[in-house]
């Protein structure tokens, strides 16, 4: 955990940002909640329990976000199903939006879109993008503000590290 939290933080200054309603702190469990599909069906956050997960909060129109989702993309590729799944929620106000975006940047993990602003206040989104990584139980293990490449051989031993999953390189 400290080799994740020290490469995040050499990797990007440091963004001071105040709670959001409900926000589920580090260390704290998601609550359930409904996950409205963007290309997929909907489904519940349950759905998920019993692997880890790494959560992205984006925006079609947040320049940091696309350009991370490519990584996202390639770290899903390789690992996602398999150590841990990988879903992106969209904070978009129009579904149309989030889903050009999607078809566009051809990324294939799933994606829901939060609309009624449930997802961005229980996990904090108040900067966008916001990675949350989420242990098999539910429980926050880390929040990540700002772009990262997500596929970097420094950051999958950091969320293999984090996640504590055998993370073959």
């Amino acid at each position: 955990m400290k080799t994740f939290i020290l490469l995040l933080a050499l990797s990007l200054p440091a963004i001071a940002c105040a709670g959001t309603p409900g926000e589920v702190e580090i260390g704290g469990y998601l609550r359930e909640g409904p996950l409205n599909g963007l290309m997929i069906k909907s489904s519940k956050l349950s759905a998920y329990r019993g692997k880890p997960l790494i959560i992205n909060v984006w925006a079609s129109w947040c320049s940091p976000c696309r350009a991370e989702m490519a990584s996202l993309q390639r770290l899903a590729n390789r690992y996602g199903g398999k150590q841990f799944n990988v879903i992106g929620i969209s904070t978009d106000d129009y579904p149309d939006a989030a889903t050009g975006f999607l078809k566009q940047a051809k990324i294939t993990f799933p994606n829901y879109i939060d609309n009624k602003l449930f997802w961005e206040n229980m996990l904090g989104a108040n900067t966008i993008p916001l990675t949350l990584l989420v242990d098999g139980r539910g429980r926050v293990v880390e929040k990540v503000r700002g772009v990262r490449e997500w596929d970097s051989p420094e950051i999958v031993k950091a969320i293999g590290q984090a996640l504590r999953v055998k993370m073959p390189l």
